[in-house]
């Protein structure tokens, strides 16, 4: 199994190169912002339209469908299974659902006077607190809600930061923090180190994924009978695979340090790469009134009640 293939996340996806690869990576940060941030205190209304949104940026973008797949089939599974979990849990709240029928309720309230109208023109409405009940599983009001509320969030925070880091270079994301966050310079706070050391945790990831799979096909090849030897005999090889994986990481780390202390890598004022260059297109003009018109609904009517 391919891991540079299955487990895409965190990598730029290069080609095909859609619209969204093309805006500017400061608007597509304050994309992904709103899509971190407009989830709190929100509706299910607002948190379904925010996974209904997301989903028709990757269908719009025309992102291939293998990395689509791989992105998003698994958060599905995964959201769907929380969903499920959530709604059968008890909902946390200590109350007894009893229907709303006319009769003996009735006759307690014209025993202490009803005052308002003939206690007769009262209906039973269709309102009730059990959506589902089917032996012990229970699926309520409150646990449906919870269950809503937790499933669109946990895919909103996933799959739009998985998003961002697809079609969003490492270099275009260094160049537009570096650029935001310029003001912190007088604090005398390093910028410019802070966002390389992120540049090289991105670019590090498919090496961690390399050399896990590569440790992986070398346990396949010695055709161990994991039956045989026992759990504890699989304890101490997968101890074994661990600590090679960590030396091999910290070997990649020290030559990518080595080969960043040759070419000059010492200090910023020193040696300073342009890594990308910034500018704002018709595009992300575009794409920032309608970030406006989001958050003016979202303030609008897209609060919990």
């Amino acid at each position: 199994m391919d891991l540079l293939r299955s487990l895409p996340i965190g990598l730029y996806l290069e080609q095909p190169v859609t619209w969204l690869h093309h805006l500017d990576p400061r608007v597509k940060l304050g994309w992904l912002m709103t899509f971190l941030l407009a989830p709190i205190l929100a509706n299910n209304a607002c948190r379904i339209a925010l996974v209904g949104l997301l989903i028709l940026l990757t269908l719009t973008a025309r992102i291939p469908w293998r990395a689509w797949k791989q992105q998003m089939g698994w958060l599905l599974i995964v959201a769907g299974l929380a969903f499920v979990i959530t709604c059968i849990f008890d909902d946390g709240l200590a109350l007894t659902s009893q229907p709303r029928l006319v009769g003996a309720e009735l006759s307690d309230i014209t025993a202490t006077g009803y005052q308002f109208g003939d206690y007769r023109d009262i209906q039973p409405t269709p309102y009730d607190y059990v959506v589902l009940s089917v032996g012990r599983i229970t699926v309520t009001r409150h646990s449906l809600d919870l269950a809503t509320r937790f499933t669109t969030l946990l895919f909103t925070l996933v799959y739009s930061t998985s998003l961002y880091l697809l079609v969003t270079a490492p270099e275009e994301i260094t160049t537009g923090l570096e650029q935001l966050l310029d003001p912190l310079n007088r604090f005398k706070i390093p910028i410019t180190e802070i966002l390389l050391t992120l540049t090289l945790a991105l670019r590090f990831i498919p090496l961690v994924l390399e050399e896990v799979q590569n440790l992986t096909r070398s346990v396949r090849t010695r055709a161990i009978n994991w039956k045989k030897i026992g759990l504890k005999q699989t304890i101490q090889i997968w101890l074994v695979v661990a600590e090679r994986l960590i030396e091999n990481l910290l070997l990649r780390a020290e030559q990518i340090a080595l080969a960043m202390n040759v070419r000059g890598f010492t200090a910023p004022n020193e040696h300073r790469v342009q890594w990308h260059r910034l500018q704002l297109r018709w595009g992300d003009g575009v794409a920032i009134a309608l970030l406006i018109l989001l958050w003016w609904a979202r303030l609008s009517v897209g609060w919990m009640v």
